[in-house]
């Protein structure tokens, strides 16, 4: 795993967490319980601070980090889909951000909201809670159904279960070829 200090900066990565051996986590970056960063996410809290709360997915790819001071917040059981990028920004328990999405700084997504692939949150963008939001920038298309919420637990537990067979010895070994 490349896992970096960064002056008097130390990720706190709890042991149940997956942090693939190609992500790059640097600094004041809080991981929680179950937590999977895929590979080749990059989680940079060089000058500000990254809280993941337990049982998120930081999927492959992702870029997470935070202006001077500033934070990235990750609520519980969060799913942030391949290649998207977070900056500075804070996203609420069960909420869910699409494939190469982007949500930019001061921005906010509410508890169980889904943004869409590709979606541009803007700065300082406030998404509520149980809503789809789509398009560049971002816009309320309508809510999180029942039909939304079954299928995204079970999309967000299938993350949490990757995280521990990851773990598991002998599941997940290089081959040098």
């Amino acid at each position: 795993m490349a896992i970096y200090r960064f002056e008097d900066r130390v990720p706190q990565i709890d042991d149940s967490a997956f942090v693939a051996e190609s992500a790059i986590v640097i600094g004041d970056v809080r991981v929680g319980k179950n937590v999977y960063i895929g590979h080749g996410a990059i989680v940079r809290g060089d000058y500000g601070t990254i809280i993941i709360g337990e049982n998120t997915a930081i999927e492959e790819g992702v870029i997470v980090h935070a202006r001077p001071d500033g934070q990235a917040v990750f609520g519980k059981r969060v799913t942030v889909g391949h290649g998207a990028m977070v900056h500075n920004a804070t996203i609420h328990d069960d909420a869910v951000i699409g494939m190469r999405a982007t949500v930019s700084d001061y921005a906010v997504v509410g508890k169980w909201a889904i943004v869409g692939e590709m979606a541009l949150v803007r700065n300082g963008q406030q998404i509520p809670d149980r809503v789809l939001a789509v398009g560049v920038p971002a816009q309320v298309i309508g809510e999180v159904t029942d039909k939304h919420e079954a299928i995204w637990t079970y999309g967000k537990q299938i993350y949490v279960d990757l995280t521990k067979r990851y773990k598991a010895p002998g599941a997940f070994v290089r081959i040098d070829r």
